[in-house]
């Protein structure tokens, strides 16, 4: 059984809050065991080499975070996961992603274009005969500085 709870979007949690609380390997396995919504708190700390205060402490830090929820069902209390509160979480990640994805997309179109041998580089240098380089050095006819304007090998890893 999948039970999760879900916020208004008027009581989103505070992404700083929610990243610090998923830092921790401890709290992030306790989200993923709470998102059955089966084990309380008493369970869940069986899991875990640490002391049952110290599973209540990440507990309550998820909660704080707006990770998880406790619920009293009879002399239990279950902890439940806040799928929105992933959700959420997930989405901003998403977006970053896709942020680099699109810087990174930039860069290799840059990289691919050719440099002709009088325009300007990247870097802002000319390597034009008798031209300055980005470093201020004078380079010699038809020349160019060591490491600047030259294609770079990449080397297996």
């Amino acid at each position: 059984m999948l039970t999760a709870t879900t916020l208004s979007p008027g009581t989103w949690p505070d992404p700083d809050r929610v990243f610090a609380a998923l830092a921790d390997t401890t709290r992030r396995d306790i989200v993923w065991r709470a998102m059955t919504g089966d084990e309380g708190v008493v369970e869940l700390s069986a899991h875990y080499p640490m002391s049952f205060a110290a599973v209540q402490k990440h507990i309550a830090v998820l909660e704080r975070a707006g990770l998880v929820t406790k619920e009293r069902i009879g002399r239990r209390k279950v902890v439940r996961s806040n799928v929105e509160a992933i959700r959420m979480a997930q989405r901003m990640l998403d977006r970053y992603e896709q942020l680099w994805r699109d810087r990174i997309d930039r860069m290799a179109v840059l990289l691919e274009e050719p440099i002709d041998a009088g325009s300007q580089t990247a870097a802002g240098s000319q390597t034009a005969a008798g031209s300055q380089t980005a470093a201020g050095s004078q380079t010699a006819a038809g020349s160019q500085p060591t490491g600047v304007d030259q294609p770079h090998k990449e080397t297996d890893r």
